[in-house]
């Protein structure tokens, strides 16, 4: 019975060490690699926003505001970097998310001018179908038909799928990626408008 009972705690002893090891290196590993890929998810939000913001001269990554816009789709948090030249709003870049894709989340951010008409935009995360919904990045650039969304207002374009009485071609055999992502970036305009009241956006 001695024997038993001292293989047992043996075990048990065994067993607490080597979770004790492997908690403590999971802990260690966390914060080796903690802070690089926080620098790293920084730099591409930072890369984002340089490619599709107006020129400016201040730090809009730091300047960023948070809003939180109401409509058809609930509430979504957005996150709107201004851009600024020579003390003069040039425009911001809005990063925001839909939930209706056909795989759920689509997370873009969008460029606009400082007029409200869309610069440029990019697809920071989605789950749609490979070769149809993730055509996206790309789709809503293009000049054919009627497809290409830059140079557009949501004020002045109805920024919608046709078949839903809109402007824009949806994808192909991707009609519910699209109607999600014309959602997001109309919600991008709503935050934009939101946080530059009293500014011409004529």
């Amino acid at each position: 019975m001695k024997k038993i009972d001292s293989t047992f705690w043996n075990m048990l002893w065994s067993l607490t060490l080597i979770t004790a090891v492997a908690g403590g290196l999971l802990g260690y590993t966390h914060r080796l690699t903690e802070e690089p890929i926080a620098r790293a998810t920084k730099a591409g939000r930072e890369k984002a926003i340089q490619e599709v913001i107006p020129e400016y001269d201040n730090s809009p990554i730091d300047e960023q505001q948070t809003i939180v816009v109401r409509n058809e789709y609930g509430e979504t948090p957005t996150i709107v970097y201004p851009a600024q030249k020579e003390g003069r709003l040039s425009g911001a870049a809005v990063e925001c998310s839909n939930n209706t894709g056909y795989s759920g989340e689509i997370r873009i951010i969008v460029g606009f001018n400082a007029d409200g008409s869309i610069k440029d935009y990019r697809v920071l995360k989605h789950e749609e179908t490979p070769g149809l919904g993730a055509k996206m990045n790309e789709w809503f650039r293009s000049e054919k038909n009627d497809q290409n969304i830059l140079g557009k207002s949501p004020a002045k374009n109805k920024l919608q799928v046709k078949q839903e009485a809109g402007e824009v071609d949806a994808i192909t055999a991707a009609t519910i990626t699209s109607k999600a992502f014309l959602g997001a970036v109309r919600t991008a305009y709503e935050a934009y408008i939101e946080t530059t009241k009293g500014e011409n956006h004529e």
